[in-house]
C-alpha cells in the first residue's frame, strides 16, 4: 500500500466509512467527486463530477471507490473499469481492526471493513467489499465487484462468483458454490449451490 494522495469517488454513507478509515491511516485525501456540488461531513473539498479526475495524472494519485451497493449492480464495476482503462489505480482500504491472514490474496481496490476476519488462502478479487464483522474462512474464493454485507459468514472453501451480493448476516456453509450476479437475501442460510443470476432467500435459502 502506497501513501499517494487519494481521490474519493462518491459522498454517501459508504464513502464516509472509507474516509474515516483513510483519515485514521493518515492517508492524504485530495477531495471527492459527485454528480453535483455537495458538502462533506469531513470538510473534504468537492472536486466536481468524475470527469474532474482527468485533471490529475494517473501516476500521481490513487482512487477510492466510495459508492456502495445494496443489490446486484453494475455501477461500481462500470466506474472501476472506466478508470482502469485510463490507467488509474484503485487503492485498497483495510480497517486497522481487520484480521487478514498473510496467506490471503487480495485484489486491487478491495475494501475490508472493521472487525472482519480473512483466513489462510482466501482469495478476494478486485473491487470487492468485505463489510463490517464478516468472516471469510480458509480457501474461500470471492470474485470481482462483489459485496459481502455486514455480519456475513462464509465457511471454508466457499466460492462466490463476480458481481454477487450477499446480504447482511447471511451464512454460507462449507464447500458451497455461489454463481455470478447472484443475490443472497439478508439473514439467509445457504446450504447448496446457487447458479448464476439467481436470487435466494430464507432459512434454509431457497431460490425465488
Amino acid at each position: 500500500m502506497t501513501n499517494k494522495p487519494v481521490i474519493l469517488i462518491g459522498n454517501g454513507g459508504h464513502a464516509s466509512v472509507l474516509t474515516d478509515i483513510l483519515l485514521q491511516q493518515n492517508r492524504p485525501i485530495i477531495g471527492f467527486t459527485a454528480p453535483e456540488y455537495q458538502t462533506n461531513f469531513f470538510d473534504l473539498p468537492y472536486l466536481g463530477t468524475d470527469e474532474a479526475i482527468a485533471s490529475f495524472h494517473h501516476a500521481d494519485v490513487e482512487l477510492v471507490l466510495g459508492i456502495g451497493s445494496v443489490n446486484v449492480s453494475s455501477v461500481r464495476s462500470n466506474i472501476f473499469c472506466h478508470f482502469k482503462e485510463k490507467g488509474y489505480t484503485f487503492s485498497s482500504v483495510i480497517h486497522k481492526s481487520a484480521i487478514i491472514s498473510p496467506y490471503s490474496i487480495l485484489g486491487e481496490g478491495v475494501q475490508i471493513m472493521a472487525g472482519t476476519v480473512t483466513e489462510a488462502f482466501a482469495e478476494i478479487a478486485d473491487n470487492t467489499i468485505i463489510n463490517t464483522s464478516s468472516s471469510i474462512n480458509h480457501d474461500c474464493r470471492i470474485g470481482k465487484h462483489c459485496h459481502i454485507a455486514p455480519g456475513t459468514t462464509l465457511s471454508g472453501n466457499v466460492t462466490v462468483g463476480d458481481f454477487t451480493h450477499i446480504g447482511a448476516g447471511a451464512t454460507v456453509i462449507q464447500n458451497v458454490q455461489i454463481g455470478r450476479n447472484v443475490l443472497i437475501g439478508a439473514g439467509s442460510l445457504v446450504l447448496h449451490t446457487i447458479g448464476d443470476g439467481r436470487k435466494a432467500i430464507g432459512v434454509p435459502a431457497k431460490e425465488v
